[in-house]
């Protein structure tokens, strides 16, 4: 373990939905989470990658999709990351239990867990998304849709829940090559815990028999530990390759840089730097408003850039989907020709994705 690395928390997840539009909708307006970037997976470009979290997008926020129009829905199950916990004020559950009821989203009613009282619920595509009463988060969250108020807003991540076949091979390497402590031990599993308190710092693993899980639409593609930096990153590189874990060269994805390796039972995880961050192309104001893509590919990217149109922040800062009426026929015919081009340039990526020879490549 480098021990000036030793992990300080989530740095982002980064999920498979289907509908791009509809994945906006719900991310911005149901849950007021910030659309901080638009931008395209570098290593498939005819496929959007978004980017949700606070007001600026800090790492420990940031929960990203990879919409893919047309993808299967995945399957839960053991080699997965299998839940998405964020974090907001326990006074707050309550008001999130009624809002997701009045909204008509698919959600259990709270339980108590060990320290926190959970609301878990499901997205559009099936992802299990929970939220988890958390006193102590200082993190301010987004205040930009009013009809949340600030009081109530979502502050980050909290954790995540890996589901495995055999907890030991996975609890060696995050306490042991990645410097995490042993939290408590429950009847569900065990925790794993990150420096840096109750902000985005916890893993859980769950031993389970449950058949291995299905990556597709509705399940996650990848976590992210955070990096201090450059430097940290590749002595963190160096040691997990000098302990025979096979991990990528250092890719620059824009907005950090990343390496991509997978812990024994098989979950894709990435170390990314906690800078330069998501102004270095876009203004704090403006940030998710326009589609950003990797300097020098704009020649390239317009004969494959991912076709979303309609997929715009504006909407989302407004009434949701089902409350601003029917769109004219000139509209909705449109809106159909161009999703069905979407839809059939993505399967295309999706597949490639998941060819032998691709399937697990790390993404951005």
């Amino acid at each position: 373990m480098v021990d000036s690395v030793a992990p300080h928390g989530l740095h982002h997840v980064t999920a498979i939905a289907e509908d791009p539009q509809r994945n906006v909708d719900f991310y911005t307006t149901v849950l007021g989470l910030r659309l901080v970037k638009r931008t395209v997976n570098f290593d498939a470009p005819d496929t959007y990658h978004l980017y949700y979290g606070d007001a600026s997008g800090r790492p420990s926020t940031l929960l990203t999709f990879f919409p893919w129009p047309g993808a299967p829905n995945g399957k839960q199950g053991t080699g997965l990351t299998t839940a998405t916990a964020f974090s907001v004020p326990p006074e707050s559950l309550g008001w999130w239990q009624q809002r997701l009821d009045d909204l008509g989203v698919d959600a259990d009613a709270p339980v108590a867990g060990s320290d926190q009282e959970v609301l878990r619920l499901r997205d559009p595509d099936g992802l299990v998304i929970e939220l988890v009463a958390s006193d102590g988060d200082s993190r301010s969250g987004w205040d930009g849709v009013a009809a949340i108020p600030f009081d109530n807003a979502i502050r980050g991540l909290f954790s995540v829940t890996m589901t495995e076949q055999q907890l030991d091979p996975t609890a060696e390497m995050l306490a042991g090559m990645l410097g995490m402590r042993h939290g408590q031990d429950t009847s569900d599993g065990s925790r794993f815990v990150m420096s840096g308190g109750a902000e985005g710092t916890a893993v859980d693993v769950r031993p389970s028999q449950a058949a291995r899980g299905v990556q597709a639409a509705g399940t996650v593609h990848h976590i992210a530990f955070r990096a201090p930096d450059g430097e940290t990153q590749a002595k963190w590189r160096m040691e997990l390759i000098e302990a025979g874990v096979q991990v990528t060269e250092i890719l620059d994805r824009q907005y950090f840089t990343s390496i991509y390796f997978r812990e024994p039972g098989g979950v894709l995880l990435e170390i990314a730097t906690d800078q330069p961050g998501f102004t270095v192309d876009e203004p704090l104001l403006e940030l998710g408003q326009h589609l950003k893509l990797r300097p020098g590919s704009s020649r390239t990217a317009s004969r494959s850039r991912p076709r979303c149109p309609s997929c715009v922040y504006h909407r989302s800062r407004t009434k949701p989907a089902d409350e601003r009426g029917p769109a004219p026929a000139a509209a909705r015919l449109a809106s159909g020709l161009v999703r069905a081009a979407a839809a059939v340039a993505a399967w295309h990526g999706w597949r490639r994705a998941r060819s032998p020879r691709t399937a697990g490549a790390p993404g951005t």
